[in-house]
């Protein structure tokens, strides 16, 4: 799969071992585009809100510690869905408390780049996101 983030390339691998319920429903919304802002609550990491939007999935290889590149999905319930890309150390955590969510893809090339994206997304604001088989 590429993951393009304001016009940069990533490449990134399903987690579908770990995560195959996850993996197979995301893959039905390919390709997907939106937008990441930065986190709220969580630290280092951008975040596409999702609103009611559901998957139809429940808890796999849930997490609130991603480390940078790992991709998660917070399925709903305390708060809304969302997908959250760490870039750096993260807590993933809404206005609600602590969250987790399912471990489902993770970008493995161009960290340092993946880094400097999210960081400006905290200071210029939203970027264009899309996520594209290959």
């Amino acid at each position: 799969m590429i993951i393009e983030i304001d016009g940069h390339k990533f490449d990134a691998r399903f987690e579908e071992q770990n995560s195959p319920e996850t993996c197979a429903s995301f893959k039905k919304a390919m390709p997907f585009e939106s937008q990441v802002v930065h986190v709220r609550w969580s630290g280092e990491g951008m975040w596409i809100p999702l609103g009611d939007r559901d998957f139809g999935v429940g808890y796999e290889d849930a997490t609130s510690h991603p480390t940078p590149g790992q991709i998660i999905l917070y399925p709903k319930g305390k708060s809304e869905t969302e997908i959250l890309i760490a870039y750096g150390s993260v807590s993933f955590a809404s206005k609600a408390g602590a969250l987790a969510g399912n471990h489902f893809a993770t970008i493995t090339s161009d960290l340092d780049k993946l880094r400097e994206i999210g960081m400006s997304t905290m200071w210029e604001g939203a970027k264009s996101i899309k996520f594209i088989a290959e």
